[in-house]
């Protein structure tokens, strides 16, 4: 047991120590994320020394059950065309123009602007998309306006991790959480709402506390014109988003799994503009686009911790931290364990670990949505809580924007720790209401 849970702590530490000081590894002309490489590695060496029969691992990576990582993953990355698609197509940045549009009098009022047009298109869409698709154009609206742009990326990342929780699709760490309990569509908005709205509030509130000052100064500039080429196109990809949440909230009641509706969404989407494109005898730019970004690393690297969690399963490792935990107060135990190991280990193998954790404690729905409460507000709390948190902080360093650990922290006391309590309390008002 304890080879097992020595290889896991190594994995983790080596993981979020590559993810820190070499996320890639260049050969030749081809970059690969290294994070992955190790939990691969992590998840090899835990199947030679861990004791554990392999064939028991390779039964439960393909069992037909919603713990399945299979049809996790099948369900995230589905879901992460559908949206890589629209912003090909240039469909977030006409919004941010828009944003841009109507806030240009006042920084407090782009800053409102921005905050609600992210929420909103986080609970549609899913927040690791939205924040790489407006992290750049904040950037680059800053520096031609001559503002400080920490205020409106702030807003964007914490909108970005905060609303996700709406729905399922949010995050692929509700995802993996909500499906591997059996969750659907529908009832997982049931309980997710409070926490949410409560979560979502505070953190408004508490971002414009941070930075009012900042947002004092007058704001003038010209909003970038952007204009949409090809609306047919932006049109199917639009509808078929639209559709696709539809089925996955009915999607229980006439017996379809949500990860096959998100697949065919994904499929028809591809084959609508491939016909579109050969009609008009040019490339299908945007399904290209889509293919060439989709974030497949994320396969092995599931995988990988989904098998390290098995192990430690079988080792009985996970039921002996679940008896730990107890099933006292499940959300405020769940709630802040969770979101402390967040950013101890990122928050999707937090979430796999948890998730078995759940399965043995019996603690039922409020340590989930507490783990998912936890898996989202602890991406904001220090950089190391979610890729998205790494992502973020590549690219605004990229474009000479200083935000370092200690100011992402400083935001994480201010901003994240409040709106942990605020979400967990509108968790416990939704059991209090419907359990």
């Amino acid at each position: 047991m304890w080879v097992s849970v020595g290889i896991c702590i190594a994995t983790c530490l080596l993981m979020i120590l590559s993810i820190l000081v070499f996320p890639k590894l260049k050969i030749g002309k081809i970059s690969v994320d290294t994070y992955w490489l190790v939990t691969l590695a992590g998840a090899i060496l835990i199947l030679i020394f861990g004791g554990t029969d392999i064939k028991k691992v390779g039964e439960a990576l393909i069992a037909d059950t919603a713990v399945n990582p299979l049809k996790i993953l099948v369900l995230f990355l589905s879901m992460t065309m559908l949206s890589i698609y629209l912003d090909e197509l240039g469909f977030f940045r006409f919004l941010a123009s828009i944003a841009l549009k109507h806030g240009r009098t006042g920084q407090k009022k782009l800053f409102f602007i921005l905050y609600f047009l992210i929420s909103f298109l986080t609970v549609f869409t899913s927040n690791d998309i939205i924040i790489l698709s407006f992290t750049p154009f904040i950037c680059y609206f800053a520096k031609n306006a001559k503002v400080n742009p920490i205020p409106y990326l702030a807003a964007e990342f914490v909108a970005a991790n905060t609303w996700s929780m709406l729905f399922i699709i949010g995050n692929p760490t509700n995802i993996y959480l909500a499906t591997a309990s059996g969750i659907s569509f529908l009832e997982y908005i049931k309980f997710s709402v409070f926490p949410t709205v409560f979560g979502g509030s505070v953190a408004l509130g508490a971002l414009y506390l941070l930075f009012f000052r900042k947002l004092k100064e007058p704001l003038q500039v010209e909003a970038e014109r952007v204009v949409i080429d090809d609306k047919l196109v932006l049109g199917v990809g639009i509808a078929h988003l639209a559709v696709c949440t539809v089925f996955l909230a009915i999607g229980s009641y006439i017996g379809v799994e949500m990860w096959l509706v998100s697949l065919c969404a994904a499929g028809s989407l591809f084959v609508f503009e491939s016909i579109i494109s050969l009609v008009r005898k040019k490339k299908p730019v945007a399904v290209l686009g889509c293919l060439k970004r989709t974030p497949y690393q994320l396969i092995p690297f599931v995988l990988s911790m989904f098998v390290m969690i098995v192990v430690l399963a079988d080792n009985g490792v996970t039921a002996l931290i679940g008896n730990a935990m107890g099933d006292s107060l499940p959300i405020l135990k769940y709630g802040v364990a969770s979101f402390f190991a967040c950013n101890l280990i990122n928050n999707i193998p937090m979430s796999v670990l948890f998730s078995s954790i759940i399965g043995g404690a019996g603690t039922g729905i409020p340590a989930i949505f507490a783990t998912i409460i936890g898996s989202n507000i602890g991406a904001f709390f220090t950089p190391i809580g979610a890729l998205a948190g790494i992502m973020w902080g590549n690219i605004i360093g990229k474009h000479e924007v200083k935000f370092g650990y200690l100011d992402f922290l400083k935001m994480g006391v201010v901003v994240a720790v409040p709106t942990l309590f605020a979400a967990l309390g509108g968790l416990w008002l939704a059991v209090t209401v419907f359990i």
